[in-house]
């Protein structure tokens, strides 16, 4: 029985057995992966703070757009007439349902995202549309000296700077 060609039941066992072995290896892989991702999480990103502007050269309600070292967009509004991180507020300018870029509409008091009508409203809580119920990322802020300053992830200015290399004030001043 040596020259034999294999049956088509033989071939659809084969297959079947090498197919549940397969999903087997590739779902254990993936709990694996999730329960490794739990039991060591990743380390909290590095973050600095950055200067966005001059405080006197903001009225109140201005809303001014800001880009992080790590591309994301956030938009600084200045609430109250004072020189504290209290009069100023730093939302992230991109809606948390799908990604979309959200501006402010001082007419309606809201953050808008134009995608789904969405809105948020002035302290960037959701309030109507699919974002309803979710939030903007809040940015903590501080003022020193009449400027205004931003506290930000720094991740990916430590990775692409050399060693000693301050991408605000230049090389060799860190």
């Amino acid at each position: 029985m040596t020259g034999e060609q294999p049956t088509r039941r033989t071939f659809l066992g084969t297959a079947t057995a090498v197919a549940m072995g397969g999903g087997l290896v590739a779902s254990y892989g993936t709990f694996f992966a999730f329960a490794g991702r739990y039991l060591y999480p990743a380390r909290p990103a590095r973050t600095g703070w950055m200067f966005v502007r001059d405080v006197k050269g903001m009225a109140v309600g201005e809303s001014v757009p800001f880009k992080t070292p790590t591309g994301a967009k956030v938009l600084v509004t200045r609430k109250g007439p004072g020189e504290t991180g209290a009069d100023f507020l730093a939302l992230s300018s991109v809606c948390p349902h799908l990604g979309c870029q959200v501006h402010w509409e001082a007419a309606n008091n809201r953050f808008f995202c134009p995608c789904h009508n969405g809105a948020f409203d002035a302290e960037g809580n959701g309030t109507e549309g699919p974002p309803k119920g979710q939030s903007l990322l809040r940015y903590p802020v501080k003022v020193e000296g009449g400027l205004l300053f931003l506290e930000v992830p720094m991740e990916r200015i430590a990775r692409a700077m050399p060693e000693g290399h301050d991408p605000c004030l230049g090389p060799g001043t860190a």
